[in-house]
């Protein structure tokens, strides 16, 4: 991939997120609006976390990349650290994939 389209696609991402704040100024969301996008970003992330985890080419793919998250969602449960749950996920992937 060409740094000229990383550099673009960064540029428009910013002017993206930066015309909300410009194009509102001093209004505020209605409720309903603004009840939707703050659960927008969770939703997308965990949209992400999943095709990530168990998406293959055109069908689900089960492998050690499912066992890390696993592991990382005890690890969140247990209320460790980001830094003790990326840990844990990246071992117990490892270890899978060394299986």
């Amino acid at each position: 991939m060409s740094w000229v389209v990383i550099a673009v696609v960064g540029a428009l991402s910013m002017l993206f997120k930066a015309s909300g704040p410009v194009l509102l100024g001093r209004h505020q969301l209605p409720p309903r609006i603004a009840g939707l996008v703050e659960v927008l970003a969770p939703a997308m992330l965990a949209a992400l976390v999943v095709t990530q985890a168990v998406g293959g080419d055109r069908e689900p793919v089960l492998d050690e990349r499912l066992a890390g998250v696993a592991a990382g969602v005890v690890a969140v449960a247990l209320r460790a650290p980001l830094i003790v749950v990326m840990a844990v996920a990246a071992g117990v992937a490892a270890l899978v994939r060394l299986i």
